[in-house]
């Protein structure tokens, strides 16, 4: 089971200098985001499973809505994101908090990801952006590093999905292996696949994402914000399609009636 991790003095400090940037309501976003993400992370990856009549989704309305709506922010809807799939304008993102080392994380990668690619992201609904959580050692900081490098060359996802293949933890994230992972992706420039790797262009890459997951309150792995509300875990393939589809229908409702049903 993913082991929580507190966020380290240098996240806590950058979170604070960024906050400089954002509206003032974002400190409060921050700070109940992480009672949210937190809790729900905490409830679904407890021993015994969330409790009665608890979800794995937050999908209240009233003040929370208004944190949420600050937290669908932190889709980047960048055409030039490496590590994202989906057509920028979706109505819906879902962005994945996610460390290469973690079980629950490849189960969702094998099990759910790419059936929602194939009902949601295919049909336009859908976006997924990628965030590198490395929360489990010097190997997931590696493994995060040679992702991103992969996306250099347009082999992010082809990565992501042989590092995640069924034992693929396993046998490690050494760097021979790695180049390895790279290769059957189809990474053509190997060497520069390398160099890229422990470029420190890749470290503040990953940086940047990892802060942003404890900016957020994230615990653990994987962590996931669908339009702003947060799911923890690799919930059954039914949570997504939930969440996805109540976005979705509320999206298309704000386009109709320029506001939100109550």
């Amino acid at each position: 089971m993913p082991t929580p991790t507190r966020p380290s003095p240098s996240a806590k400090s950058s979170t604070k200098k960024s906050s400089a940037k954002k509206p003032v309501l974002f400190g409060l976003v921050v700070v109940l985001a992480a009672g949210l993400l937190g809790f729900v992370s905490y409830r679904a990856t407890a021993p015994d499973g969330p409790g009665p009549g608890t979800p794995a989704a937050v999908t209240s309305t009233g003040p929370d809505s208004d944190v949420h709506r600050e937290l669908a922010g932190l889709a980047r809807r960048d055409a030039d994101d490496k590590l994202a799939l989906g057509r920028t304008a979706a109505p819906v993102v879902l962005i994945e908090y996610a460390d290469f080392q973690c079980g629950y994380c490849g189960k969702f990668a094998r099990d759910t990801e790419p059936e929602l690619i194939k009902r949601y992201v295919d049909d336009g609904t859908l976006r997924i952006e990628w965030r590198n959580f490395p929360i489990f050692g010097e190997a997931s900081e590696a493994a995060a590093r040679a992702s991103w490098a992969a996306g250099r060359q347009d082999r992010f996802w082809a990565f992501h999905r042989a590092a995640y293949a069924e034992d693929a933890k396993e046998k490690g994230f050494g760097r021979d292996r790695l180049r390895a992972l790279a290769q059957q992706a189809g990474v053509k420039d190997l060497d520069r696949f390398t160099r890229d790797t422990d470029s420190a262009a890749a470290v503040e890459a990953v940086r940047v994402d990892r802060e942003q997951a404890y900016g957020i309150g994230a615990t653990s792995t994987p962590s996931f914000l669908i339009n702003g509300r947060p799911v923890a875990g690799a919930q059954p393939m039914a949570v997504f399609t939930q969440a996805i589809e109540a976005a979705a229908a509320e999206e298309a409702n704000v386009g109709n009636a320029g506001e939100p049903a109550k």
